[in-house]
């Protein structure tokens, strides 16, 4: 293993390079800002004082911190505390520039967050999680005081926004059964109901809506939210008092979101189109939206700032993240070594049963195909890969591999009937799309069909799993990381707010529905695996739990099929930069072991 940190390969220093997120601000001191960073070799929260440049760290436990908010004064920090990842805790307060921590609303015992708003008064608007109560949302009127509930129901729900005079709390929630489509309700911090709007007719039409916030204005009741009534994500305004309506005139291809510039006058719109992302910005009553420059890539999240200037967190698959201003200065630039870059991702079309598939491919820059290849296979399955800078790729790239990522049905990007596309044949839709793109890339001179890794973290290790299982003949290895293993246990011992997603996408629990769970789960087809399989899971995942991880295991281990499986004290994943690298080390060399073609870097 490489000690010396100047001397490792780059596979290693892309991971260690030190990184920031997108700086949020408080909306009344915007010169107050929050950040997360990986400095220390942990991902932890950051204040930063602008006006006098001081940073600090707020965070410091051993699994790391990202959830954590500002309150609009600027004045603290709320940061949620869980233990070991999983995702499971309290709400904690600190000081802004520096102090003890301690609960945020000491009356609400530990749950799952289902959001959170914090009102100027020093209110806050609460969202929990559990598996015994559903949903609920408290309004806390003052720090410490007593939580008053305003909101419960058994499926999945949330806390979108609260109005800038406190006087209006957005909330989404799938009352109808649907968790893949939200409603919004409009209430009260007294829990009466204000305005309802629902694109779902009551669950009968699959028309999802979403909170992008309030308008950040003193008596200003709109509310500016996502629809899909045109087939993909678009912004309107609507108004819960007045009662209307106004679409917008944004008509760009792909998905559009956008958020309210800090006094109102405008939106700053971003734009998701075939893998890219740009920003344009939209004034109410205008004909048109004006294109805001940024660079070509992936605009991973922006946000206006007071002076009109927009700041923004870019990458692309060449070039690592930089956090940038259009005033065209570097925003935040962490000290330390600078991560390596890595090969440009280039386009592939291909033709699927469900229609055109995206796949977006990375080739070593010496040598010619065919490569070994491995297939990276997002999770979500609600996400979608796009030409932003990505680590563990650019660590096969390395290594000899070609990468190839595919946007199979289920993705986001691509309009709402590709998104919506999975139900009920969960899993083996996706798995028809990727084998479309296998067999191009096989054809096409890019990869050695004798050299194919299926491999992928949370969904995407799942449909690792399940390919092994279903397509035996396709794949000469496998490498699958906090999958969904065994689906029926799965559902049993994960989070609530899971367990309503996976009746939406199946029809019904495993014991309304036996047939779709066992067609769609990975332990059925376990004696048919031959390829060599590498699981990792985290011990404390909540999402994608250990105990059916372990099912799928003793199958394996049961007919001496050849596996590895590597446990770590952990959640749904890492956020420890050295844990990470250990894993990305493994799974190389348990590939090279296999597959053949060296030694790991830097091993």
């Amino acid at each position: 293993m490489t000690t010396d940190a100047a001397a490792a390969p780059d596979w290693e220093k892309r991971f260690r390079a030190p990184r920031v997120s997108l700086p949020d601000w408080a909306e009344d001191a915007p010169d107050r800002s929050l950040f997360v960073s990986n400095a220390t070799g942990t991902y932890e929260l950051y204040a930063w004082d602008r006006a006098s440049g001081r940073q600090r760290q707020v965070t410091d436990r051993p699994n790391g911190t990202t959830d954590g908010v500002l309150t609009p004064d600027g004045e603290a920090v709320w940061w949620f505390s869980d233990t070991d990842g999983d995702e499971f805790g309290v709400w904690m307060r600190q000081p802004f520039g520096g102090g003890e921590d301690e609960p945020a609303a000491p009356g609400l015992a530990p749950s799952y967050p289902a959001g959170l708003a914090i009102g100027r008064d020093g209110s806050a608007v609460i969202g929990r999680s559990t598996d015994e109560d559903g949903t609920t949302v408290h309004l806390v009127r003052a720090p410490g005081a007593e939580p008053v509930e305003i909101y419960r129901h058994r499926e999945s729900a949330g806390v979108g926004d609260l109005s800038h005079d406190g006087s209006l709390i957005a909330l989404e929630h799938t009352e109808h059964g649907d968790a893949m489509h939200s409603a919004l309700r409009v209430v009260r911090p007294d829990g009466s109901t204000v305005a309802e709007l629902d694109d779902t007719e009551g669950g009968t039409k699959e028309l999802g809506l979403s909170v992008l916030g309030f308008a950040p204005v003193a008596g200003d009741t709109r509310l500016l939210v996502g629809h899909q009534r045109r087939g993909r994500w678009e912004p309107m305004i609507w108004d819960p008092v007045a009662g209307t309506e106004t679409p917008l005139p944004i008509d760009l291809p792909g998905d559009v979101g956008a958020e309210w510039y800090p006094d109102g006058s405008a939106l700053l719109v971003e734009h998701e189109f075939e893998a890219r992302s740009e920003l344009w910005r939209y004034e109410p009553g205008a004909d048109a939206p004006v294109r805001v420059e940024t660079p070509a890539g992936t605009v991973s999240g922006a946000t206006a700032r007071p002076d009109g200037t927009v700041e923004y967190l870019w990458s692309s698959a060449a070039q690592p993240p930089v956090v940038r201003s259009t005033s065209g200065a570097v925003v935040l630039d962490p000290p330390g070594a600078k991560a390596p870059p890595s090969v440009a991702v280039e386009d592939a079309w291909v033709e699927g049963p469900g229609g055109r598939i995206h796949a977006l491919v990375q080739k070593p820059a010496t040598g010619e195909g065919p490569f070994p290849t491995v297939f990276e296979i997002h999770g979500g399955p609600t996400w979608h890969d796009s030409d932003a800078f990505a680590s563990g790729p650019a660590a096969w790239v390395d290594h000899g591999f070609a990468v190839v990522r595919v946007n199979y049905r289920g993705s986001t990007g691509y309009g709402r009937a590709w998104t919506d596309a999975l139900k009920h044949r969960v899993g083996l839709i996706e798995l028809e799309d990727i084998a479309a793109v296998r067999e191009w890339s096989v054809k096409s001179g890019l990869a050695d069909p004798d050299r194919l890794v299926l491999a992928g973290g949370s969904w995407g290790g799942y449909l690792t799993l399940l390919g092994l299982g279903t397509q035996p003949d396709s794949w000469a290895l496998g490498l699958a990381a906090v999958p969904v293993a065994d689906y029926v246990t799965a559902y049993h011992d994960e989070m609530e707010a899971l367990k309503a997603m996976d009746r939406t996408l199946l029809g019904g629990t495993p014991e309304e529905v036996p047939e779709r769970f066992e067609a769609s789960s990975p332990l059925t087809y376990v004696d048919a695996v031959r390829a060599p399989v590498y699981i990792s899971a985290g011990v404390n995942d909540p999402r994608c739990p250990i105990r059916q991880v372990e099912n799928y295991v003793d199958r394996l281990a049961a007919r001496g099929a050849v596996h590895e499986v590597y446990r770590y004290d952990a959640g749904h994943g890492s956020l420890v930069v050295e844990e990470r690298i250990k894993q990305v080390r493994l799974e190389l060399e348990f590939a090279l072991k296999h597959l053949g073609g060296g030694a790991v870097q830097g091993a």
